[in-house]
């Protein structure tokens, strides 16, 4: 059965349901789940805590003092300070936080590759096809595609921010951006042993929209959820790669899980 005639008038597809059921029967994917998740974790903490420093180290002391507040134009001048404080602290911190949670996924993509492809060993048992040997080279190669998904995730943002300003259809373009980017998070898992460019994963998408927006749906519906997103999809990033590969290598090779 080939890509195009699952999606030509077929619906074969591994639910949620199916995929979770699949993870909790191996306890090799839960090892590795449990292990993705604290490096996620650790990571994105890690990566955090060096941006505020950062961050707050080229303020100085501005936010520290507050002005004098005598007078009318103090008051002014006080009550803009606090202001500027507040919207600076919540701006930074969750500017800080987008941006360590993205150096996470970067750092662990070698992780989420290594847990996609067990995925499709167990799926596919005797017709699963062997990577070539794991190697510093295959590292540095999965790194490099993680930091070209994370730099067109600036993209897809900035394109996202212009569209919003578009009352009514600009939403929709948003959310349909953050689908299709998050569709291609994952499936960059199951293509990256593959050694697929960019380009080919983004014709992937291209060539089945309607499994790649099933597949992106849930992670773009979570990362509107404000501030908890980073959150919750790190805690979903093992089970979504896991049901992308599963429903990836059904299109490319046919293999059902039963």
């Amino acid at each position: 059965m080939t890509g195009s005639s699952v999606f030509s008038g077929e619906t074969k597809w591994i639910n949620l349901g199916k995929t979770t059921s699949f993870l909790l029967r191996s306890k090799h994917l839960l090892g590795w789940t449990l292990l993705l998740v604290l490096a996620t974790a650790f990571f994105t903490w890690l990566g955090y805590s060096l941006a505020i420093d950062f961050i707050d180290g080229l303020t100085g002391d501005f936010f520290l003092k507050a002005p004098d507040s005598v007078g009318i134009l103090g008051w002014f001048k006080h009550a803009g300070w606090v202001v500027g404080k507040y919207a600076f602290l919540i701006v930074s911190r969750v500017a800080g936080f987008y941006l360590a949670f993205m150096a996470a996924y970067c750092l662990t993509t070698p992780g989420y590759v290594f847990l996609s492809a067990s995925t499709e060993k167990l799926q596919a048992g005797e017709k699963f096809v062997e990577d070539a040997p794991f190697t510093v080279g295959g590292i540095i190669i999965d790194l490099i595609e993680g930091l070209k998904i994370g730099g067109l995730g600036l993209l897809v943002t900035l394109a996202a921010l212009v569209a919003n300003l578009i009352p009514g259809i600009g939403q929709v373009v948003v959310f349909l951006l953050y689908t299709y980017y998050s569709a291609l998070m994952f499936v960059d898992y199951p293509t990256s042993r593959r050694r697929w460019t960019l380009r080919e994963k983004i014709g992937w998408l291209n060539r089945h929209r309607l499994l790649s927006f099933r597949l992106g749906v849930l992670p773009a519906l979570v990362s509107l959820i404000p501030i908890l997103n980073i959150f919750f999809l790190a805690m979903l990033f093992p089970l979504l790669t896991v049901h992308t590969t599963l429903n990836f290598n059904l299109v490319e090779s046919g293999i059902d899980n039963k």
